[in-house]
């Protein structure tokens, strides 16, 4: 009885330490803490595969909500324009957006995503030593983004795309709507983060409900990750918001990075396995 108790502690407290992590990263980088939050459970937790990624999304609203309102309230850095048109487009795609995705290979879409963080670092790098062909701006024509019509249509389809990527890998949408936001609409990373936060606020709490109904998420789990979340996400963001452009742009670019080496990897393990698989 006593071991059991001493177990379940130890595992109540390792889930508080995965959530302030993530939470910290996600605050940090506008979003991604999922890349943290599902292998730690799959490592940690005997839940199958669609548990943890529903537990993760579910979790990732308190990191959203707490990160959003730190950018908001101490460096009103949102972009509402893109973000508002980016939220709408983020929970089409979280809904139905995902079962298109899923009917691409696995190995489609961890390239593309592979090759969209490559050309992040790249433009955030070149940015921080001067070299940045665009001048830290879009790569879309000034003229267009200073038009409602093209900047909230065009934020609506972005949105459908990175939440039906989201709702597909499970990893969160940060790793996606930031280096939209950069490169394409040419805000800089602070906003960019902060938007991002404000953007899967309902996509992560509408998709971890629908989690919940269908039993594909732990609501005790995701409690836990959530309540350290939040003040990690808060910790993130007030960092963040600290450091400057060029700094923040060199962090999120090494992160970037890192994941696209990650995807890479994962990839290449892949193929080796299927071919040694007998058959």
């Amino acid at each position: 009885m006593g071991e059991r108790a001493d177990s379940g502690e130890r595992s109540d407290g390792r889930m508080l330490g995965i959530g302030l992590v993530s939470g910290v990263v996600g605050g940090l980088l506008g979003g991604g803490n999922g890349v943290l939050t599902v292998p730690a459970l799959d490592h940690y937790t005997t839940m199958s595969r669609p548990r943890v990624h529903g537990t993760s999304t579910l979790a990732a609203t308190w990191v959203c909500v707490a990160g959003a309102l730190v950018y908001w309230l101490v460096g009103g850095t949102i972009d509402l324009r893109a973000g508002s048109g980016m939220i709408v487009g983020g929970m089409i795609g979280g809904f139905y957006g995902a079962k298109l995705v899923a009917r691409a290979s696995e190995t489609l879409l961890r390239v593309l995503l592979s090759v969209i963080l490559v050309l992040t670092a790249a433009k955030l790098y070149l940015d921080a030593a001067g070299l940045d062909p665009a001048q830290g701006g879009a790569v879309v024509p000034a003229r267009l983004l200073a038009t409602p019509w093209f900047v909230v249509p065009a934020a609506v389809v972005v949105g459908i795309v990175v939440g039906a990527w989201a709702g597909a890998m499970g990893l969160g949408g940060g790793l996606l709507a930031v280096p939209a936001l950069v490169l394409l609409f040419g805000v800089d990373l602070h906003t960019a983060a902060g938007t991002s936060l404000l953007v899967f606020g309902p996509n992560s709490l509408v998709g971890g409900l629908s989690h919940l109904r269908q039993g594909t998420a732990s609501f005790r789990i995701a409690m836990l990750l959530g309540m350290a979340a939040a003040p990690g996400a808060v910790a993130g963001a007030l960092l963040a918001l600290a450091l400057g452009n060029v700094v923040l742009g060199l962090v999120f670019g090494t992160f970037a990075l890192v994941m696209a080496v990650r995807e890479v990897v994962l990839l290449l393990r892949r193929r080796r396995a299927a071919v040694a698989a007998p058959g």
